[in-house]
Parts: structure tokens; sequence; C-alpha cells
């Protein structure tokens, strides 16, 4: 009984020494201005009425002393698109918000606007008023109207009927996504297309993808993370995975940031003036498939940009294929230029093989790793190659699986001279090449007619240079 009475009586006294020392904390009025992490919230680009994720502002008291903030409100009040949580309250005006000395207050703030139009600007500011004078937080997102594509128990998400995409609204997929066997999906110009999460597209056999995009106003296919560091990962979303039979029309388009970009099983394929990256495994991964590209840009891929897999018809003309990749997210990974093979493992892990005929022509094939090429040829199988006027990342026989000075398949290519790219970094990506490149003028003449502009419509019918751009 005397223990449980001293019990009482010791948290008696926490209690009361606790309300002591809450009441002998003076706030005063800050004196000075307030210190911020960040003076501007650029928000995730979010889609119409969806929440976008919670960005964080810190609010520092420099001061000597515990202030209390007068007034933190949100300017266009209860009518903004933005939502806050100061200090674990949720609301759009604060008032006399304490902040004890050198210390900091967290501001939570999150958005999910209603679209007005297909994109739009959406902006506010957190302000914080006191007698040292108005600050302010600028809030600022890209607000997109969008309809939505979501696999579901009841809804395997399959476009039945000959189908077209404009860019009205961005289109948004959760799931899988599968166009039926013989039926078209055109997209067209400036559509955006975002996969969530483990989400991709499925090309059906006999169906056909047309992706329409132009100078200037190319269709985008990525991952629906729009926040600038998602840019530069892969494995935000899965694959386009094309079918036996389907058919691949790809003009103008921007693929980045899964898992595959285009995966292709006997597919008939035209890709022009298209920038591929960022993949984990593959850009292309193509099994006994035919692919014409021209204009072709791709970089930042985790086995190889282009992986080819029993064989097929691969042509490639004045492209750019590079792979420098982050060291800390794919550095244990292969990250070859090129990679075929005669053979190919299906689903029951039974072996494959096919023929494979491959010319790659007055383009830059280039990596930070010895070689960029990879050739594996199974004996008895066709095993066919051109190197025209090419640049190449070139070590040795063994690891490349060709002769690069004595096979007469390689014909006035450039061996291991640095291309000089602008800039190879996925971030701030451009693959043209300086004035001062080895690459400059090297280009065939007849083959250069057969592709007169590059990727930037500049003409190169005079003294072309290899890869993508003039």
């Amino acid at each position: 009984m005397k223990f449980k009475l001293l019990l009482a009586f010791s948290f008696w006294m926490l209690l009361m020494a606790v309300s002591c020392n809450k009441d002998d904390i003076s706030f005063d009025a800050p004196s000075q201005q307030l210190r911020f992490s960040r003076d501007t919230v650029f928000c995730d680009t979010v889609y119409h009425q969806v929440r976008s994720e919670t960005y964080v502002v810190k609010v520092y008291n420099n001061e000597d002393k515990d202030i209390s903030i007068p007034r933190i409100n949100l300017e266009k009040g209860a009518a903004s698109l933005y939502k806050i949580n100061v200090d674990g309250k949720a609301g759009y005006d604060f008032k006399d918000v304490p902040l004890r000395k050198k210390d900091s207050l967290y501001i939570f703030v999150e958005i999910a606007p209603q679209a007005t139009g297909p994109e739009a600007i959406a902006e506010d500011r957190v302000v914080f008023t006191s007698p040292a004078g108005q600050q302010h937080v600028t809030l600022f997102s890209v607000v997109q109207d969008a309809e939505f594509f979501i696999q579901t128990p009841t809804n395997p998400n399959v476009i039945t009927n000959h189908t077209t995409w404009d860019n009205t609204k961005a289109k948004i997929i959760y799931g899988d996504l599968t166009i039926n066997p013989n039926i078209t999906l055109d997209i067209q110009p400036g559509t955006k297309v975002y996969f969530h999460k483990n989400s991709g597209m499925k090309v059906a056999a006999g169906a056909t993808l047309n992706i329409n995009g132009t100078l200037n106003n190319e269709v985008v296919l990525r991952g629906d993370r729009n926040d600038p560091y998602y840019d530069t990962i892969p494995k935000n979303w899965n694959s386009i995975r094309m079918d036996v039979g389907s058919t691949l029309n790809m003009n103008y388009g921007r693929l980045f940031g899964g898992t595959r970009g285009l995966e292709m099983k006997q597919t008939n394929a035209t890709i022009s003036n298209s920038f591929i990256h960022t993949f984990q495994e593959y850009g292309i991964y193509a099994i006994n498939t035919t692919v014409n590209a021209k204009n072709l840009v791709m970089n930042n891929c985790g086995e190889s940009a282009i992986g080819i897999f029993k064989g097929g018809t691969h042509n490639y003309i004045h492209s750019t294929i590079a792979n420098y990749s982050a060291p800390y997210v794919m550095s244990q990974l292969n990250r070859n230029g090129i990679f075929a093979t005669n053979e190919w493992k299906n689903d029951a892990g039974q072996t494959e093989q096919g023929a494979l005929q491959l010319n790659v022509k007055n383009s830059i094939v280039y990596s930070d790793r010895d070689n960029s090429v990879n050739f594996e040829q199974t004996p008895g199988q066709v095993f066919n190659f051109q190197f025209q006027n090419c640049l190449l990342k070139y070590s040795n026989t063994s690891e490349a699986g060709f002769n690069f000075e004595s096979n007469p398949n390689v014909i006035q290519s450039l061996k291991n001279e640095e291309p000089m790219f602008v800039n190879r970094f996925t971030a701030h990506l451009n693959l043209r090449v300086k004035p001062t490149s080895p690459a400059k003028n090297k280009g065939n003449l007849g083959v250069a007619a057969s592709v007169p502009f590059d990727i930037a419509n500049v003409s190169r019918t005079t003294s072309p240079t290899l890869g993508a751009y003039q």
C-alpha cells in the first residue's frame, strides 16, 4: 500500500514538474527571418484527382530564443489545390505556431487536384508572416488530365477494337494492358503513357502498335513517377511485350525507366528517330525478330542496349547505341551496346536456334566497358554481320566474338576512339558529338543518302557524321 501511494505521489509530482516547465516557456515574436530546407517544392507531375506523394519542408529557428510564428497559411486559402500539415495539424491557416530555439518544425505538402485541361500548372505559396517580415515557400506542380486502364480480377484490361490515343489525356496503366489479336492501337503525337510499378503492355499475335510521334512532340512511354529522380533509374515498370506475328511502327518515341523496353518475339519492328534508355536488363530484347532502325539513340541499360536472341534480321543505320550506366544502379551488369547469339531458351528450358543477319552502318556502338559488342556464335548456325563506317568500343577477340582488324565484315570502322559525347549521363542526356569528335564526317555517303536527315531533322547528305546526330 505504501509503495502504491509513493508511486502515485511520484507520478503526480512528475506531472506538476512538466506542467510548470511548460508554463515557464516564453514564446517571443521572431526578430530574425526563418530558414527553410527548400524555397520551392516541385511536386511530382500529378493526375486528375490522384493524390501526390508527400513532400517535406523543414522550418528552422536560428534564434537563441523560443519564438511563436504569428501566421502560416496557404496564400490561396481554402481554394488551394494543395494541402498542408503543420507540425502534425492539417489545415490551410495556422496562428501562433511555437518553435523552440535552435529547433525546427515540419510542414508536409501534397496535392490532389482537379484537371482543367490536358496539362496545366498548379502553383501556390506557403506564407510565413512575422515582425521580421513576410516569407514564403513556392509550391509548384504540373497537373495532367488522365485516362486510367486498370487490370483487376474482373477487368482483364483489354483493347478489343481499333483504337486511337491522342494527347488530350495522359494514359495511366495499372497491371497489364493487352491489345487483342489483329487489333491496332495508334498513339498520336504528344501522348504520354505512364505505367505503374510492375505494369506493362502486351501486343498480341497479329496486333499492331503504332507510336506516331513527331519532332518536338514525341510519344513518351515511362513509369508513372514523374519526379526527376525517377528519370534516371530503371525498374519503374515492366516492358512492352510484342507477341509472335505482331507489328511495331515507332517514330519519335521515347521509352525509358523499366525492366525491358521493347520485348519482341518474332516481331516486325520499324523504329525511327527514337530514344530508348534506362532499362534494368535490355532496351531492345529481340527473339528471332526483324528490326529496321534508323536515327535510334540508346543508353543506360544493365545487360545490353540491344539483346539479339535466336538470330533474326537486324539493320541499324545512323544510330547511337551507347551504354553508360550509373555505377550505383547497374555496376555489376554487363552493359553491352549489342549482344547477339543464335540461341534462346524457351519457357520450358529448351534451347532454340536461328540464323542471324546483323547490319550496323554509319553508327556508334560505345560504352564504358572494355567491349561494346559481344557475339556468341553457335557452331553450324548462320551468323552474318557487318559493321560499315562505325565507331566501336573493342578490346579483344575472345570477349567480342570477332576480330576487328582482320574480319572482312568490319569495313572502314574506327576502334576505341572516344566519341566525345556532349553529355553521356542520363540526367542530362545529350549524345550529340562535339565538333572535334572522331565520328565527325566519317559516314558513308551512300548509307547517309538512305537516311538524309538526322534525328533533329538536320541534313546529312554531305560529310555525314556517325550516329543519330549530324
